[in-house]
């Protein structure tokens, strides 16, 4: 299955506490860390509630 990079590029002080789970749940804790995570239908759905927090690199 494809990849995708998943970069935290903003903090989560003062977000929602749905996207603060999402963004734990993604494995992404401190600013600028990545994760290259399998592309699945959840894992779009997640990245989508958190698009403005994060950069996506296919």
């Amino acid at each position: 299955m494809a990849k995708v990079k998943v970069t935290k590029v903003r903090s989560v002080i003062n977000r929602p506490k749905d996207q603060k789970l999402t963004m734990e749940a993604l494995g992404l804790r401190k600013m600028n860390q990545s994760r290259e995570i399998e592309d699945s239908p959840s894992l779009r759905g997640m990245l989508a509630k958190v698009s403005h927090l994060v950069k996506i690199e296919e």
